[in-house]
């Protein structure tokens, strides 16, 4: 077994936000969306960290904000590759923003946690949970109504065998 080409999953990574930047048609498999989930989230991870370092809190909701439509149109893409339909993703995504609403803070923060908030940081929570069983899921081995089945994507690099040294003839 090779090992990861980091360059491919951050090739993976650019295709899917310059490219397919809302794009919720199609299939993608379930390697091809895992890895781009590593990256999204080691990237989020380090904006989240810089950000609270510098005080800015603003970067992590910004750099949340940038990755919404990607995030979820690979998450619907990749519900379609299981044959379930895309439209699905948006039943975690929107309990999700609603409960991010409680992190608001202040009086607003904690009349909207209290009443509210709650019930809909535990929809999302287990919206989200459906999502990830869902897309762990592998996909159907055959087109379905969302397309043909997506490429296989491989993060390894084969590693090249050793060179075998050239003979030497015999010393005369």
């Amino acid at each position: 077994m090779g090992s990861i080409d980091f360059n491919k999953l951050w090739q993976n990574f650019l295709d899917t936000v310059t490219n397919h930047y809302a794009d919720f048609n199609g299939r993608v498999g379930r390697a091809q969306f895992w890895y781009y989930i590593l990256v999204a989230g080691v990237i989020l991870l380090g904006v989240h960290i810089v950000g609270n370092l510098l005080w800015l809190h603003v970067l992590s909701f910004l750099a949340s904000l940038a990755l919404l439509l990607p995030n979820a149109g690979m998450s619907a893409r990749r519900l379609q590759d299981t044959g379930r339909s895309g439209t699905l993703v948006w039943i975690a995504f929107i309990p999700a923003a609603i409960a991010m609403l409680t992190s608001v803070g202040g009086i607003f923060g904690l009349f909207f946690f209290f009443t509210i908030g709650w019930l809909m940081s535990l929809i999302a929570f287990f919206a989200i949970a459906a999502l990830i069983y869902f897309c762990v899921q592998p996909g159907m081995p055959a087109a379905n109504q969302y397309g043909p089945v997506p490429p296989v994507f491989d993060p390894t690099m084969a590693t090249p065998a050793a060179p075998t040294p050239p003979a030497t003839p015999p010393a005369a």
